[in-house]
């Protein structure tokens, strides 16, 4: 065996009785750390999720849609529109979308409502997301009361389940009949919530939306490619916001392990002198509260990092989802899709590791190069 393993096998065999020693201290320090570790770790792994989520929404979207605007706002768009737009070099097909939202006075949640194509539905029919069923306790062939756009009830025979690609898609999504969908919104023959364009050139859509705009002055572009980078940035602004108010915990923490590592037991500054009298040099010292150290700040992430991805497991997922989706009396109860990547972890692991590290190693080496009977006297 070489001297340089001997020595690390050395030092780590000491670093296992040094914390056993001092469990009940190690273990407060990695339970305080693991809970600033959970709440970055829940904001990290919340925001991924949900950017995944949205991003996986959009994905069956159209390349562009039009909205008409109205007073600035957006309105009901006739479906007389369509012919004109598809007459735009590059436009593939043009589709009116009947969709709207409503909301459902038994959870107070906002569902989505679409017109299922072809006429597969009969006016009493429909189908909904798993999640949807699953809250309401209904099972295909059940009776799904909704109220209508007159404030009337109105009585849906469930007959199968609605496609979905999202967690969210599943919990809100519900597809019925035309006459079904304008006893429910209200929406007038004619109109469509927006139009969906299909282009034979995705380079091309820029080039497609800017004549959209141009030609038709009342007329909103919405290019998918777009909105999935708003959705995106959104959700990285928003975690950055929480972010940043949680350095405050996370400054405090380093502090407090800073000052208990700087100030150092009567104890433990003797056993530091004892063991350079023994023949340790200053390098074994700081090695063996570098493994010290490493152990405290690894159990505390692998124990924070797994609470949060434990909590996102709950159909309520964690205190920070309302902060993320902004308008969250809009969204139907969901849990996200867990979404883990090397970018996430490395990013929590730089933020909470390696300030600790930082914080104990180097007033570790001050009391490392003292000299030892001084150490021992003090």
């Amino acid at each position: 065996m070489s001297q340089g393993l001997n020595r690390h096998l050395r030092v780590a065999r000491y670093t296992v009785g040094s914390l056993r020693r001092r469990w009940r201290k190690n273990s407060a320090v990695v339970g305080v750390y693991a809970l600033v570790i959970f709440a970055l770790a829940s904001v990290v792994f919340l925001t991924q999720s949900l950017t995944q989520e949205s991003v996986a929404s959009l994905h069956s979207s159209p390349e562009i849609m039009v909205q008409r605007l109205s007073a600035g706002r957006h309105g009901l768009t006739p479906v007389a529109d369509a012919a004109a737009l598809a007459t735009i070099t590059g436009v593939g097909s043009v589709v009116p979308r009947r969709w709207a939202y409503l909301t459902d006075p038994a959870t107070g949640e906002t569902l989505l409502l679409r017109v299922a194509e072809g006429g597969r539905l009969r006016e009493h029919e429909a189908v909904a997301g798993a999640e949807v069923l699953r809250r309401r306790g209904i099972a295909i062939g059940g009776t799904l009361t909704l109220r209508g756009h007159a404030g009337e009830s109105v009585a849906l025979t469930v007959t199968g389940l609605a496609e979905a690609t999202t967690q969210l898609e599943s919990a809100a999504a519900i597809t019925v009949s035309e006459a079904a969908f304008r006893a429910l919104s209200g929406m007038p023959d004619g109109h469509a919530m927006d139009l969906a364009l299909r282009v034979r050139n995705p380079r091309e859509l820029p080039t497609i939306a800017a004549k959209i705009g141009e030609s038709h002055p009342a007329a909103r572009p919405i290019v998918r490619d777009e909105l999935v980078r708003t959705y995106s940035a959104l959700y990285n602004w928003r975690s950055g916001v929480i972010v940043v108010a949680l350095l405050v915990p996370v400054l405090a923490f380093i502090l407090f392990a800073w000052d208990k590592a700087a100030g150092l037991s009567p104890d433990e500054r003797r056993e530091i002198g004892i063991l350079k009298a023994v023949g340790w040099e200053t390098a074994d010292v700081i090695l063996l509260k570098c493994y010290e150290a490493v152990s405290v700040s690894l159990a505390a992430f692998v124990l924070g990092a797994g609470l949060a991805v434990a909590v996102l497991a709950l159909p309520r997922p964690s205190v920070m989802l309302p902060a993320l989706l902004g308008w969250s009396t809009l969204y139907p109860t969901f849990r996200p899709a867990l979404a883990l990547g090397a970018y996430q972890i490395a990013t929590l692991f730089f933020l909470t590791v390696f300030p600790y590290l930082v914080a104990t190693v180097v007033p570790a080496w001050r009391a490392g190069t003292t000299d030892p009977d001084l150490v021992m006297r003090s």
